[in-house]
C-alpha cells in the first residue's frame, strides 16, 4: 500500500485528496477555495478552507492571496490534524496540469522542481496563463517539502487529443498550426474522462457504446463531446479563454474586441487580453465576484446585472449542448453537471436544461432541488438523462501516479 497526494490547482482553487493505493481510499480531502478573489472594487475577499478526514469537517477563512499560500495551508493542516505524523508518509505526489501542448502525450515524471519538465510546462503558460503557473508552485511547493518523493504531471489536454481535425483546427493561415502550434487543445481533460467513464457505469452500458455531453461547470467550466469514451470536441480552444463565460474569463467573443479596446483606451494587447482573462466573466458581468455563491445572493436580493450573468452563462452552455448533440449524430445518452456550479447551483441547472426541452430533454424539479451525490434529475421520459455526477479527478491523478512513478 502507498499514500498519494492528488493535487489539483485550479485558476483560483486547490482541492487535494490524500489516497491509500490501490485500494482509492481516501484518507484526507479538502479545498482551498477563492484564491486572490476580490469584489468589484479589487478589495480582497475572504478565503474557504476546508478540510475532511476521520469523518469530520472542519472550515477555516483566511484570505489567501496566492496559491503559494494556499499549498502551505495543505501540508500545515495535515501535520497539525495529524493525519500523518510525517510528510515523509507521502510515496508520491501527483499534479493536475491544464496545459500540454504538443508536448505532453501522457502524464510524466517530473524530473526535479527545475528540471524539463517543469520548463515545458512553464513555455505554455501563455497558453493556460491562469492554471500552469500555479500548478508549477505547487510542484515547487511539494518538491520543497519532499524532495525525495517522486512527483508526476497529469494533463487535461491529452484527453482532447482524440478530437479530429475538424474539431481542433481554426480557420486561420496554415502555417500558424505548423509553426506555432495554433489549435483547440482544451482543458479539464481529467474532469471529463472520469465523468464520462461514470456515466457509462452509472447507466449499465459499455463505455464504447455510450455517448456523453459533460458540463463541467465551476470558476473554470468547459464543455465536451465524449463519443464512446473518447472525446470529440471541447469547448476551450488553444487556451481556456475560449467556450462559455467562466468566473473571471470570458468565453467566446468576437477577437476585434481587442484591438477595438487598446484604441479606445491606450492598451496594449497584453494588457486587453489579462482583462478578458482575470477580469471579465461572472466578475465583469455582476460587478460583484467571480464566485456564482455571490453572485447568486445577488441574484436573490434583486441585482439585475447578477440575474443577467446567469442567464447569459446558461444561453451559452445551452447552445453547446444543442450543437454537440447534433455533432453526435442526436445520439446522446447522458448530459452530465459537474464540477462546483454544475453540482451545487440547482438554478443554474434549471436555467440551461429548460432550454433544452426542443432536444426532448426533461428536468424533474424535485430530484433536481434535493442535495446529495450522483443522482439523476430528469424524467423517465426525458429523451436524454440528465446527472449530477461529481468530478473525482483526484483519483485519475492518483493512478496515474502510481503507474507512470511505478509507486509499490
Amino acid at each position: 500500500m502507498s499514500k498519494i497526494m492528488a493535487v489539483n490547482a485550479g485558476s483560483s482553487s486547490i482541492k487535494f485528496q490524500l489516497l491509500e493505493m490501490p485500494e482509492e481510499k481516501v484518507i484526507a480531502s479538502g479545498t482551498v477555495e477563492k484564491i486572490g478573489s476580490v469584489d468589484g472594487s479589487g478589495k480582497p475577499l475572504n478565503g474557504i478552507v476546508t478540510l475532511k478526514y476521520n469523518g469530520k469537517k472542519e472550515e477555516t477563512n483566511p484570505v489567501i492571496p496566492t496559491h503559494a499560500e494556499g499549498v502551505q495551508l495543505v501540508l500545515d493542516a495535515l501535520i497539525d490534524k495529524q493525519i500523518l505524523k510525517s510528510l515523509d508518509e507521502i510515496n508520491g505526489v501527483g499534479h493536475r496540469i491544464v496545459q500540454g501542448g504538443e508536448y505532453f502525450k501522457d502524464s510524466t515524471l517530473v524530473d526535479g522542481p527545475d528540471g524539463v519538465v517543469v520548463k515545458k510546462i512553464a513555455e505554455l503558460a501563455d497558453l493556460a496563463p491562469l492554471h500552469n503557473p500555479a500548478h508549477i508552485v505547487g510542484i515547487k511547493a511539494f518538491y520543497k517539502a519532499l524532495p525525495n518523493v517522486p512527483e508526476v504531471v497529469v494533463f487535461d489536454t491529452v484527453f482532447h487529443q482524440t478530437m479530429p481535425e475538424e474539431a481542433y483546427m481554426y480557420a486561420i493561415p496554415y502555417e500558424w498550426y505548423t509553426k506555432y502550434g495554433i489549435r483547440k487543445y482544451g482543458a479539464h481533460g481529467t474532469s471529463h474522462k472520469y465523468v464520462s467513464q461514470r456515466a457509462a457505469e452509472l447507466i449499465g452500458k459499455p463505455l464504447e457504446d455510450t455517448n456523453v455531453i459533460v458540463c463541467h461547470l465551476g470558476n473554470g467550466a468547459s464543455i465536451s463531446a465524449v463519443e464512446g469514451g473518447k472525446c470529440k470536441d471541447t469547448s476551450m480552444g488553444l487556451t481556456p479563454l475560449e467556450g462559455i463565460p467562466m468566473g473571471t474569463r470570458t468565453g467566446n467573443i468576437d477577437p476585434t474586441v481587442v484591438s477595438y479596446i487598446c484604441n479606445k483606451e491606450g492598451k496594449t494587447a497584453d494588457e486587453v487580453v489579462t482583462i478578458l482573462n482575470k477580469k471579465s466573466g461572472y466578475l465583469g458581468l455582476s460587478g460583484r465576484s467571480n464566485d456564482a455563491r455571490d453572485v447568486t445572493e445577488g441574484m436573490n436580493n434583486g441585482d439585475h446585472r447578477c440575474k443577467l450573468t446567469f442567464d447569459v452563462q446558461a444561453k451559452r452552455v445551452a447552445d453547446y449542448v444543442a450543437s454537440y448533440w447534433l455533432y453526435l449524430g442526436g445520439k446522446v445518452d447522458v448530459i452530465a453537471f459537474t464540477a462546483g456550479m454544475g453540482e451545487n447551483l440547482k438554478h443554474l441547472r434549471k436555467k440551461i436544461v429548460d432550454r433544452l426541452a426542443p432536444l426532448g430533454v426533461k428536468l424533474d424539479e424535485k430530484l433536481n432541488d434535493t442535495f446529495s451525490d450522483e443522482r439523476i434529475i430528469s424524467t423517465p421520459d426525458s429523451k436524454i438523462q440528465v446527472w449530477i455526477i461529481p468530478t473525482n479527478e483526484e483519483v485519475m491523478i492518483a493512478r496515474d501516479t502510481v503507474r507512470v512513478a511505478n509507486v509499490k
